[in-house]
């Protein structure tokens, strides 16, 4: 006789639901000094292979820790002084000239949108749009400037950053060098009774995890480049700090892909008179998006992310609201972990006795009684 699987115990799942609870509260509570120990630890899950690698060629674990941070930090500040100042350089200048291109694309669109209202309406509707699209770009610039200097006086002042910048290498090498130590005393803490089962649960987060984290970050990488370049040589002002944002926003399935060519589209249409040059710009994007869905991001990632797009996006704009920055950071993790749980639990139930006295055969009904 088979036997069937056990649901945990109302005292156990009570157990973890406060555990869960506290944790998110903690979490909540310490949002403000979080960023760079999950920074650190982010950054200690991603190269602790290669250390192991060094570690099994004979390296001592504290001489190959600093070896791969040595490494990462080295192309990071590579990286800040070739293109960062680039980035930063661009940004300043778009934020400076975003109330003339607002303008300039209300002087754009506005005759087409009258010719269009006069095809179907009269001048008194003309006027009308006239005065609601003038208001609506005015109120989309203050809002814009708003929003980003709230950003700024938010978290991103330049303290933070210098603190971010300075804590997260330390929390990251204790990390590294105590990763596989810290891991098997975890081991330890789980019941005897369930260890097989939580360590194929972390094996299967761990392999989500991977594929997201170390394979998207690698693709993000890839396009982040791409854009840049290419958007540069097709002469669109802003280049750079488009393409590293489309880059970027290429680990959020649909609405990275939608903003950037949006963004892209519409700086290209307010920049150039020839609309073949829109047309150039709008192909550089459409191209980089074909490549990245069926052959770049299938070959890295592949279909080891058991994450709809719709959950990923879901639980980042869910941390964003939460937790701000921190909680974005979090989001996927915390999402991979609460799906492979999830999963878990349903096949679990499905397996139970629970599951089959919910499912009673049906009645039969005589057909000369219907």
């Amino acid at each position: 006789m088979t036997r069937r699987s056990e649901l945990p115990g109302p005292r156990q799942t009570i157990f973890w639901l406060i555990t869960a609870v506290a944790l998110v509260l903690l979490v909540w509570l310490l949002r403000g000094m979080l960023l760079p120990f999950i920074l650190g630890m982010a950054l200690a899950y991603v190269t602790h292979p290669i250390a192991d690698r060094l570690e099994r060629l004979r390296v001592p674990r504290w001489i190959a820790t600093l070896l791969v941070l040595g490494l990462f930090v080295g192309i990071a500040v590579l990286a800040m002084v070739l293109v960062v100042p680039l980035i930063a350089n661009q940004a300043v200048q778009l934020l400076q000239m975003l109330p003339q291109y607002l303008d300039l694309l209300r002087h754009r669109i506005l005759p087409q949108v009258n010719h269009l209202v006069a095809q179907v309406g009269g001048p008194r509707d003309v006027a009308d749009v006239q005065k609601a699209v003038t208001g609506y770009v005015g109120t989309a610039s203050s809002w814009i400037l708003g929003m980003l200097g709230q950003v700024w006086s938010g978290g991103v002042a330049i303290v933070d950053i210098v603190y971010v910048l300075l804590l997260t290498p330390l929390v990251a090498f204790y990390f590294l060098r105590d990763w596989d130590s810290m891991v098997a005393k975890l081991d330890t803490w789980f019941p005897r009774k369930h260890a097989g089962a939580l360590r194929g649960l972390a094996r299967e987060i761990d392999e989500i995890l991977a594929g997201f984290i170390r394979g998207q970050a690698t693709v993000c990488l890839i396009f982040a480049i791409y854009y840049s370049v290419a958007l540069s040589l097709a002469g669109l002002e802003f280049g750079v700090i488009i393409g590293t944002a489309a880059g970027i926003l290429t680990f959020i399935p649909y609405l990275g892909a939608i903003a950037g060519l949006l963004a892209s589209v519409i700086v290209a249409f307010i920049q150039f008179t020839d609309h073949s040059r829109v047309a150039i710009v709008a192909g550089v994007y459409i191209l980089g998006h074909l490549v990245e869905g069926n052959i770049v991001t299938p070959m890295l990632v592949g279909d080891r992310v058991k994450l709809h797009p719709v959950w990923i996006i879901f639980s980042l704009m869910a941390g964003g609201a939460l937790f701000g920055f921190t909680g974005v950071i979090l989001a996927v993790p915390v999402a991979a972990v609460i799906g492979v749980v999830v999963r878990f639990a349903i096949k679990q139930y499905l397996g139970s006795g629970f599951y089959d006295n919910l499912v009673e055969p049906l009645p039969l009904v005589d057909p000369s009684e219907l």
